[in-house]
This record gives C-alpha cells, sequence and structure tokens, in this order.
C-alpha cells in the first residue's frame, strides 16, 4: 500500500467562494483602470481610423442589378382554385394535376444558377454594335485583372481570350472559363424567389462594372427562359409543324382533286349514252373529292386544337423591374469608414489590455 503522504491533500475549508458579483465586479474594476489609459486608447482609435481611410481608397466599388420577373404556367393556373381548396383540406393534388411538371415550378431558380447557361451567357459579346469579338468572359477578367495574372503565371503564361458562343472553346480556356464560373456563381450572382406563393423571381449580380452586369443579368435570364419554353412546348411544337405539313399536302391534293372532278362533271353535259364509263369517271373523282375533304377536314380540326394546347402549353415569362442604367452602386462612404474603424481599432485595444492584465494576473511569482 503506498503511503498517505505520497497524495495530494485538499483543502476543502480554504478552496475560494464562487461568486458571480465578484466576477462583475472584477471585470468594471479592470475596465476602469484601462479607461485610464487614454493614451492607449487615443492611439488605437488613431491606428483604427487610418486603417478605415485606407481601405477607404483601396476598396472598389461595385454596381448591383437587380431584375424581377415573373413565370405564368397557363396549367398551374387553371388549376389553382382546386389546389387551393384542396389545401385547405389539407391535401396536395399539384403533382397529381401535372402542373408542376419536371420543368416547370421552382426549377427555374435552378436552370438560373446552372453552369451551363451561366456559361451561354459569358460567351455572348460585350457590344452588339461593335465589330470587336470580346465577349462578357473577357470583360470580366479585364476588369479583375485575371489577364495581367494568368499571363504571369508560369503554367499559362499568355493573354487569354474567349470566344463567341459559336466557336469552341481550348481546354485551356475552357478551363479557366470555368473558374469564372465558379467565381462568380459562388460570390457575385444570387438566384432567389422572395414569396414562396408567388411565383415571383429574382436575379442579383454585383461587380465592378456596370455594363457588364446589366448585360449579364438580361442575358442569363434571356437564354434561361428561352430554353424554360422551348423545354416545355417542344412536343406540342413539333406535332404542330407536323399537323401544318400534312394540312397544307391535303390542302393541296384537295384543290387539284377539286378542278378534276369539275372537268370530269362538264364532260357529262354533252355525253354520248354510248360510252357509259364517262359517268364511272366522275363518279370516282367526286368520291376521291369527298374523301380528301373529310381528311382535310379532321387535319385542320387536330390542327387547330394542337395550336390551342399549345398556347395553353407555354409559360409567359413577364419582366416586372429591369435594371436600368444607372445601377446601384456599393461604396462604404469616407466618414463611415473612419468611424467603423476607429470603433475598430478601440476594441481591440480594449481586448489586448484586458489580455495583458490578465497575464499580469497569472504570471507566477518568483
Amino acid at each position: 500500500m503506498p503511503n498517505q503522504e505520497e497524495y495530494e491533500s485538499y483543502d476543502v475549508e480554504n478552496e475560494p467562494i464562487f461568486s458571480f458579483r465578484k466576477i462583475v465586479t472584477d471585470f468594471f474594476s479592470t475596465l476602469l483602470q484601462i479607461l485610464q489609459l487614454k493614451n492607449w486608447l487615443l492611439s488605437g482609435i488613431i491606428a483604427g481610423a487610418i486603417l478605415g481611410i485606407g481601405y477607404f481608397f483601396i476598396y472598389k466599388k461595385t454596381y448591383t442589378a437587380k431584375l424581377t420577373f415573373v413565370v405564368e404556367d397557363a396549367k398551374t393556373t387553371g388549376g389553382s382554385l382546386a389546389s387551393a381548396f384542396a389545401g385547405q383540406l389539407g391535401f396536395d393534388i399539384t403533382g397529381l394535376s401535372g402542373a408542376s411538371g419536371i420543368i416547370g415550378g421552382d426549377n427555374v431558380l435552378e436552370l438560373l444558377r446552372s453552369s451551363h447557361f451561366v456559361k451561354q451567357t459569358l460567351l455572348t459579346p460585350y457590344c452588339d454594335s461593335c465589330d470587336t469579338t470580346t465577349t462578357l468572359a473577357d470583360q470580366y477578367a479585364s476588369i479583375y485583372h485575371l489577364k495581367e495574372k494568368w499571363k504571369k503565371n508560369e503554367d499559362i503564361g499568355k493573354v487569354i481570350n474567349f470566344y463567341p458562343l459559336k466557336n469552341k472553346q481550348l481546354r485551356l480556356e475552357d478551363s479557366l472559363l470555368q473558374v469564372l464560373i465558379r467565381r462568380i456563381t459562388d460570390n457575385e450572382l444570387t438566384i432567389s424567389k422572395p414569396d414562396k406563393k408567388l411565383n415571383i423571381f429574382e436575379i442579383e449580380a454585383t461587380t465592378r462594372d456596370e455594363k457588364f452586369t446589366q448585360l449579364f443579368c438580361e442575358r442569363l435570364l434571356k437564354i434561361t427562359t428561352d430554353f424554360y419554353v422551348d423545354t416545355k412546348t417542344n412536343r406540342l411544337k413539333r406535332n404542330v409543324e407536323r399537323l401544318q405539313k400534312r394540312a397544307d399536302s391535303i390542302g393541296m391534293l384537295l384543290n387539284k382533286q377539286t378542278y378534276v372532278s369539275s372537268a370530269e362533271t362538264g364532260k357529262l353535259i354533252d355525253l354520248n349514252p354510248a360510252y357509259t364509263t364517262s359517268s364511272v369517271t366522275a363518279e370516282i373523282s367526286a368520291r376521291d373529292k369527298l374523301v380528301l375533304s373529310a381528311i382535310y377536314t379532321e387535319i385542320v380540326k387536330n390542327l387547330e386544337v394542337s395550336k390551342t394546347a399549345l398556347i395553353q402549353e407555354t409559360p409567359t415569362i413577364q419582366i416586372v423591374d429591369y435594371p436600368e442604367l444607372p445601377l446601384k452602386v456599393n461604396k462604404l462612404k469616407w466618414y463611415w469608414a473612419t468611424i467603423i474603424g476607429g470603433l475598430l481599432g478601440l476594441t481591440v485595444t480594449i481586448i489586448g489590455l484586458f489580455s495583458m492584465k490578465d497575464l499580469k494576473k497569472n504570471k507566477p511569482m518568483h
């Protein structure tokens, strides 16, 4: 058995009693002592203010473009009354009615965030009226001085240009374009739906170039909504085109058969009774005309039904708020930069002095 002296003795009676009041008192006592060090506090405020002014001159202003649009689906609108009534009873019949579909509803949000459509937007020309081939991607890389960094980079070492959408990008250019896409989608592009009950969506972009920000928002919406509408109506469009071609061809045959039938009927006026086959020919011609007329009537009927279904299926994309120039400028005022910097300097100074007091208290005595 080990000796009792080997164990540390613990004096319960001399243990300090925990007191919340004492902690608060010590805190304010230390704070009053720190506030008496006016020179330190003033130095911290001045240093923070200088850093705030420096941040004001270094920080470059940015521009924010906000575009609001409405997506109205005719099928969704038509079933809204039944959906609302079923919702009051605790049922959700939207999925059963097929109103949203694979490409409907909130999927517009994901389409706008898609790298594919952001890439297509970046490869559109920066200036439509100019002869230059500068794209939005080129302009973005220029305003953020990325082209200079890429030229100085050992792995790249050349000037990078992004070609318009109709041209295929090289492997290096495509890799750098993916860098731009991730940078924009992660930090500078926001897609939101302010009210979940309404089909109102917002696109908000913030960059250092005013014109780029405006063009990017408008073109991203156009490219995405064109895909959205084409995808929802593609099957019906093909059906309408097929029926239209058949209606045109049957209509031409019906016109020819009408002339033939009229000619055969005219021959019956002075018909010699000895020639009995002429009446048969006229009857066959009239029958063919009647068959073609019936077929043409059904095709035109189906064509009009398909056109009506196409109109009902086509969603309406209506822009509510355009990003008109001048855009919102994001720039911190110099006096706010000075005040915020001074307050931060004061806070850091106080925290540092508190730490120094704690270190002195915990410093072992020799």
